[in-house]
Formats: C-alpha cells, structure tokens, sequence
C-alpha cells in the first residue's frame, strides 16, 4: 500500500494526545477465522466496545458472498449494542474512487475486514484513498480488526498459501505478497492449529527472520495496542515464531525436497490474557479479561 507521508507507523500529527510519538493510536484485532457470533461472542463483543459509540464500517471485500456476510455481522454488531454499522462493498478496483465509500468511513472507529482471499482486499485497495482513509481511522486512535483472510491483509508482508499439515521443504510453496501495512514487522497465519499451520509459518518466518510469526487460533484474537504490546483473547491460542536469532538454516540448499532445518528458533504459546511486547521480543502471563 502506498502510505500518507510519515507511514502507517510513522509520525502523525493527527494522532491523539497521549499517543506515542511515531506510533498509531488505535489497535489491531487479528482474528483467526470461525470467531463465536452466537454465544458469549467475547471477541466481537471486544470489537464494539473498542468502537464505542462510533460507527462500525464493515468491509467485505475478500469475499464472494458479501451480501451473506454483511447481513451477518450487521445483525450480530447490532445485537452486541454497535448503533452505527455501515457497508464496505466494493466489486471492482474503480469503485475505490468513489466518494460514497470514503464518506462511509467519516468518524468511523473501528472498520472490520471479514474473511475470503486476502488478496481480493488488496488488488482492490492497494495505493488508493480509501486504503489511506482506512490507515487513517488507525492513526487517529480506531481500531482496524480483522477475521480469517482479513487478519492476515494487516501486515505490510502477507501470506497468501503454502502447504498445512506437513513439515516445512527447503523449497515449500509459501507464497507471500503485500499487505496493506498496518503492522510492518509481523506475519500473520490464521485457522493456526485447526489446520495445522506450524509447518508454514516455520517456512515463511525461514524466509525473512527478520518478521516475526504470529499464528492465531479460530474463536481467537492477537490484540495489537498502541504501545506495541500484543494480547491473546478468545478460546484458542496465539504462537509468535521468533527467528531472529536463528543461527543455522537449510532455507538456501539447492535440494528443495528436503525438510527445511532451523536451529535456534524461538516459540511462545500465549493463551488467553498473556501478552507479547513486540519491542523487546518478551512474553508475560495475565489473566483473561
């Protein structure tokens, strides 16, 4: 995505008072798929009350049945007690241009990306102005939340497919494109342990060290704060892949068959209510909320 002056993270002079310097005052809610809509509903419940009494905007455009899921979430949105629940419908790339859909984002405070193909979202968004209204609503202290699909389009580097359920090959098909760039130094993997994705994320995270892996768990949230620290909520788990003191990998052999090695790698398992803070790379216990 093409970003404002300053960045997505940079310095912004409409962030709010309190905000620090350089960061975005609002938060990311990474959702790993298949989030509960019918019982306690913690997740989407955490969505509204972060929008307060701002409208909720939600964005379908990863999906090929967007009517379906609009009237989904706009029924459940409403019944958690959202007044303001708004469409973001957009078929075709032109539409982006339009200015009924950066109207619908005017004081919005959270917008919410369903799931589908993340790649629909940013072949759509990409370098327009309604990407930057959306990294705007981030700035000035909304929330931008996620599910599925729509988690993984947060970061500035996104996985897009690669094989689950298996061990990571030197050459394993880990296909990696663009994010919108909410998040610059995170990878994003959803469905984690429902499909098996461990395998994947070792791949990608091979690939670039310098990234670190988050994988989320379905009925499960990673929660990005302003202050960079990270926190699991829902009934699954959020694993962070640190590879940045990796001190041997295979990743560049020329046998593409074979298991890809990795020393020195480091996984931490968060459940509900621990943190990570992402400037230090540590992990904390908590208690869910």
């Amino acid at each position: 995505m093409v970003e404002s002056k300053g960045g997505a993270e940079g310095p912004d002079r409409d962030a709010p008072a309190g905000a620090p310097r350089g960061r975005p005052g609002g938060a990311l809610v990474l959702i790993g798929g298949h989030e509960d809509k019918e019982g306690a509903r913690e997740i989407l419940r955490e969505v509204v009350r972060r929008a307060g009494a701002r409208p909720i905007v939600v964005a379908t455009l990863a999906s090929e049945v967007a009517g379906e899921l609009w009237v989904e979430y706009e029924r459940v949105f409403r019944a958690l007690g959202a007044g303001d629940v708004r469409h973001l419908d957009i078929a075709q790339r032109d539409q982006a241009r339009e200015a009924r859909w950066l109207e619908s984002l005017e004081g919005a405070g959270c917008v919410f990306f369903t799931g589908g193909d993340q790649l629909k979202i940013t072949s759509k968004l990409g370098g327009s102005r309604l990407a930057d209204a959306i990294c705007a609503v981030y700035r000035r202290g909304g929330t931008v939340a996620g599910t599925s699909a729509g988690a993984s389009v947060m970061s500035e580097t996104m996985l897009v497919g690669g094989a689950g359920e298996e061990s990571a090959k030197v050459r394993g098909a880990v296909r990696m494109a663009p994010g919108l760039g909410l998040v610059r130094d995170l990878l994003v993997d959803q469905h984690f342990a429902q499909r098996g994705r461990l395998g994947r994320l070792l791949g990608a995270v091979a690939h670039n060290p310098r990234l670190l892996g988050v994988g989320v768990d379905e009925d499960t949230a990673a929660v990005i704060e302003p202050d960079r620290r990270l926190r699991a909520l829902g009934t699954g788990a959020v694993y962070i892949v640190d590879g940045r003191n990796i001190s041997h990998t295979n990743i560049g052999e020329e046998e593409g068959d074979r298991v890809l090695s990795l020393f020195d790698v480091r996984l931490h398992v968060l459940s509900a209510g621990d943190s990570f803070d992402l400037e230090t790379g540590r992990p904390g216990c908590g208690q869910p909320r």
